[in-house]
């Protein structure tokens, strides 16, 4: 095999770090807007799954089709996570700063309270893009997932925070976090759920899974997302052993 085949290992890697890079930007791009980063954030979940597993894909139409599909409860998602992030902010400032003794437990729910929202968070974006269900069930679902699989959950949050720091402590390599600040981490978070997410996907298909959805024109539009209203009880009933 030549080294510049198009099946040439290094053609494949070369071809997957174009792939990133170009997700990373369309990532930026969507975000901009601010109210659009939950519809974002999910496509670029969305597709980092599907380059994990080495499915066929194309970059910027499958972005869009995922960012679409998930437009109206990304955003909502990500109102209430821009509500609840304000809210422990703006709580932690009170119990340092304010003259009143709140004493030490209430710090302590309040660190608890943070960590089950860092929790869900870390996966609700992932669970928006692969699995359709209400908005609620699936920031609920998400903490489930986040509690089964808790070593790899601190692993996705701190995976999620190094672009941030890079950033701050090391600005010759901006250029680098600009183009994999997003994608790199979602790619690599993939890699750690995916298995967990192969055996929702295979105890739920057969019992739930999603019908395609007619556009405007009476198109039928692609939905890849595997089924609806369900998987919390799946999970309470009979969680899948990580492993």
């Amino acid at each position: 095999m030549k080294l510049f085949d198009l099946d040439s290992p290094l053609m494949q890697f070369l071809n997957k770090v174009a792939d990133m890079m170009w997700l990373n930007i369309l990532t930026l791009i969507c975000c901009i807007p601010i109210i659009t980063v939950g519809p974002a954030l999910t496509a670029l979940h969305y597709m980092a799954l599907k380059m994990a597993r080495n499915e066929e894909c194309y970059i910027t139409r499958d972005y869009f089709k995922s960012f679409k599909l998930n437009l109206r409860q990304g955003i909502l998602i990500w109102l209430i996570q821009l509500v609840v992030i304000v809210l422990l902010i703006g709580d932690f400032l009170i119990l340092n700063y304010s003259a009143i003794n709140f004493g030490q437990p209430m710090k302590i729910i309040l660190m608890v309270v943070s960590i089950v929202v860092l929790f869900t968070f870390t996966f609700v974006y992932p669970v928006l893009a692969k699995f359709d269900n209400t908005v609620l069930r699936t920031i609920k679902n998400a903490f489930f997932i986040g509690i089964l699989q808790f070593p790899k959950t601190i692993l996705m949050m701190i995976l999620s925070v190094v672009p941030a720091v890079l950033f701050v402590t090391a600005p010759q390599i901006i250029p680098v976090v600009f183009l994999f600040g997003f994608s790199a981490p979602a790619w690599v978070s993939a890699k750690l759920y995916n298995k967990f997410f192969r055996k929702l996907e295979d105890q739920m298909n057969g019992t739930g899974e999603s019908e395609g959805e007619e556009n405007a024109d009476g198109e039928e539009q692609e939905d890849e997302r595997i089924f609806k209203d369900e998987l919390d009880e799946s999970l309470q009933e009979e969680p899948p052993r990580i492993g």
